[in-house]
């Protein structure tokens, strides 16, 4: 409801406050703004509609006259009915009541709020792991798809595991990155995110508990906790995820799996060793604890490839692995994958098929195309080059307007800096007083509450220019907050 797409017209002779009363009237009147929903406060109707505060007070006073809203100090201002149940016996359905009693959990209320910030084109997105706009490879992509028109002949259905055509190029380049995997082991997913979601209902019991790093991305997810699923961390070091405090917690928690980025993590930036990798391997083996490995920022090496992937080195069908186009190429396209056991990846393709028939005919063609062309092997030397340089110009920010009140560590590859502000301050604060000065941040609360000091920086997407133009307004805001 804080999402508003109207404003009064103040060029008319009609009153502001009645142009905002029977907006409001018609929304509840339509069923759009249901019975027993919150109205916002007036202070944030106002900065929506544009108008002063005393406007929405008189608008709120006629809709309370006309018995729509109720108004109750502490509890703020309800819808508590609409034209047709003023006239009916039979209330209709209190539709508050299926969200709040629907089985997946809504996002984080911060994760909630970023994703609105997002779509504000005014907004520096200092946070946002995705590559910039700049790194889009138009004139390849049109390459890719005037190709499409030779190959395909209609765009129904795919089988349940995928294109065949892709499975057969991902097959190939699986294998330049040591990874054995025949098409039949691959399934074509929606992005890494479709993944974790079919791994949770059709793998996992209720109740089960997954041991990930922390702090990790999928702290600020739902996906496994939407399924009634535990998360406990286990600590990071600068070589990955601490393998020898496995055994003794798995005893303690018995876990289910183990979930682990270990390329270029989300949110540290952390790049696991090759030894830290075997000690995985072998500690998981031992404990038969299967491994989801998400190397969705394997590719984005900036100074040397990274070791092989765990996938790799396991001979025993232990290791999930999930792979995306979304960091690499296009978040859009949404096509990524997962290889495992054939058993495994047939469970997961019925469910998927349950679910969505299939991921898009189209960017699956197109990713095929990608990588059967070469050209996505061109295209990961231009965004390993851009990345270098825009992580040199943020290290070069850091070390200038920050040096003095964070410490980070640069990173090997990826997206991410992992800034701790030295100075205790409300993150909170810090993430509403960014937003008022046009920057949006990730917090380091989201992947880990412990991490209040913490912000999840990215070199990847805002312009070079807002770059600099954000992190200098960035570290005003943060010594503002510290005097």
């Amino acid at each position: 409801m804080n999402e508003l797409d109207w404003k009064p017209d103040k060029s008319t002779p009609v009153p502001l406050y009645i142009q905002i009363k029977e907006y409001i009237k018609e929304k509840i009147e339509t069923g759009e703004w249901t019975l027993g929903t919150k109205i916002p406060p007036q202070r944030t109707l106002a900065q929506a509609f544009g108008v002063n505060r005393s406007t929405i007070v008189a608008a709120m006073e006629e809709l309370i006259a006309d018995g729509l809203l109720k108004g109750k100090r502490g509890s703020g201002t309800k819808i508590i009915n609409n034209s047709w149940s003023l006239m009916t016996s039979t209330p209709p359905p209190d539709w508050n009541s299926y969200v709040q009693a629907g089985s997946y959990y809504p996002n984080l209320p911060t994760i909630q709020e970023i994703n609105k910030a997002e779509f504000d084109s005014n907004i520096i997105r200092l946070g946002t792991g995705e590559l910039s706009p700049d790194l889009f490879p138009r004139e390849m992509m049109k390459q890719v798809f005037e190709k499409l028109t030779g190959h395909i002949d209609s765009l129904g259905y795919e089988e349940p595991k995928g294109l065949l055509f892709l499975r057969e190029q991902l097959s190939r380049y699986l294998k330049t990155i040591g990874i054995e995997a025949s098409p039949s082991s691959i399934l074509i997913v929606s992005g890494a995110l479709q993944a974790l979601q079919l791994i949770s209902i059709g793998l996992l019991r209720r109740g089960a508990t997954i041991f990930l790093e922390k702090p990790s991305y999928l702290y600020s997810l739902h996906v496994f906790q939407s399924a009634e699923m535990r998360l406990f961390g286990i600590p990071l070091d600068e070589h990955g995820i601490q393998a020898n405090k496995i055994s003794e917690q798995k005893k303690r928690q018995n876990a289910s799996l183990l979930y682990t980025i270990p390329s270029f993590h989300n949110p540290t930036g952390i790049l696991m060793s090759e030894e830290r990798r075997r000690k995985l391997i072998d500690v998981c083996e031992k404990e038969r604890l299967p491994i989801i490995e998400d190397d969705v920022y394997r590719e984005l090496w900036l100074d040397s490839p990274p070791p092989p992937p765990l996938k790799a080195i396991d001979k025993n069908g232990l290791v999930l692995y999930l792979g995306s186009m979304s960091k690499t190429l296009s978040p859009g396209l949404r096509i990524g994958w997962i290889v495992g056991p054939k058993p495994v990846i047939e469970r997961l393709a019925d469910i998927k098929m349950q679910t969505d028939y299939g991921s898009s005919s189209l960017s699956q063609w197109a990713v095929a195309e990608w990588l059967a062309s070469g050209l996505y092997h061109q295209h990961l030397e231009e965004v390993r080059k851009e990345l270098k340089v825009r992580r040199e110009i943020m290290i070069d920010l850091l070390q200038r307007y920050f040096s003095d009140i964070a410490t980070w560590t640069v990173p090997r590859g990826g997206f991410y800096i992992w800034l701790r502000i030295l100075p205790s301050i409300s993150i909170r604060e810090l993430f509403e007083k960014s937003l008022e000065h046009g920057i949006l941040l990730n917090p380091g609360n989201v992947y880990d509450k412990h991490a209040a000091q913490y912000l999840r920086l990215s070199y990847s997407y805002a312009s070079l220019a807002d770059l600099e133009k954000g992190m200098f307004r960035l570290s005003k805001v943060i010594r503002q907050l510290i005097t």
